[in-house]
């Protein structure tokens, strides 16, 4: 379902709306005949300019494109994760942030404005998103910085409420790779296989009677010698005997 909006223009940062609407960064489920409101809106307030929207959803459904284009707005749409990650592939990343630029950058009579649009799962990779549009056009410094300047604007425990995981240090890492794209001789840098060092765990699960656990770790993701296949498979995984599966115990 349809959650929130937010603004981006070239001509004033601060007018970058985090408020364009009262369901902007909130939990409230828009109903579809609201667009057609908030087009009209928009088409008032904004009526020299153009408008973009970059639409990260879930499902195949196509009720925002067909409403807005009566409006003549532009959506382009992208998914809502990568690899169970709210983030996207390298790819989809430079395709966006090139497109957004493009668009904010075009010089005519008119202002052109580039709208961010996520549904009510997708909340976090908007978020994600964003941050990496404002640290590209150097409108912001600082991959943490960034992202916590925008998750501070969504309600409290949100993103622990959406994913099961911690999307923050992947997030932050893919933000450096935007931060840094001038000095590195690379860009977007080539995929290549990561080497786990270790293993950290802040809390030891209690799994027995003696409050431990025996670790079965396995790893996922793509296949870096297999180009034709991107789904996602067991790149790692232990055995499954007692020589190679250690007791640890909560003392330890």
């Amino acid at each position: 379902m349809p959650l929130a909006f937010c603004c981006l223009t070239y001509s004033f940062y601060y007018s970058m709306f985090f408020s364009v609407f009262d369901s902007c960064f909130s939990t409230n489920v828009l109903k579809w005949e609201s667009y057609r409101e908030i087009a009209i809106r928009l088409r008032d307030r904004f009526s020299d300019s153009s408008f973009l929207v970059f639409n990260f959803r879930e499902d195949r459904e196509r009720q925002l494109t067909d409403i807005l284009s009566q409006y003549d707005i532009t959506v382009m749409d992208y998914p809502t994760e990568y690899m169970g990650c709210p983030i996207l592939s390298l790819e989809l990343i430079c395709h966006f942030l090139h497109s957004a630029d493009r668009w904010i950058s075009l010089e005519d009579r008119h202002q052109n404005i580039v709208l961010l649009h996520c549904e009510r799962e997708s909340w976090p990779t908007l978020a994600f998103m964003l941050a990496a549009l404002l640290i590209y056009r150097k409108l912001h410094t600082g991959e943490q910085k960034t992202l916590d300047f925008i998750n501070r604007v969504a309600p409290k425990g949100l993103i622990a409420l959406l994913s099961p995981l911690n999307p923050i240090p992947s997030q932050v890492r893919y933000l450096q790779y935007i931060s840094r794209r001038n000095t590195s001789q690379e860009w977007p840098p080539l995929e290549r296989a990561l080497v786990v060092d270790c293993l950290i765990l802040r809390i030891v699960p209690s799994f027995d009677t003696e409050g431990g656990f025996r670790p079965l770790i396995r790893i996922y993701g793509l296949n870096p010698l297999d180009k034709g296949v991107r789904t996602t498979q067991m790149l790692f995984s232990m055995a499954k005997n007692g020589k190679t599966l250690r007791h640890f115990i909560q003392v330890e």
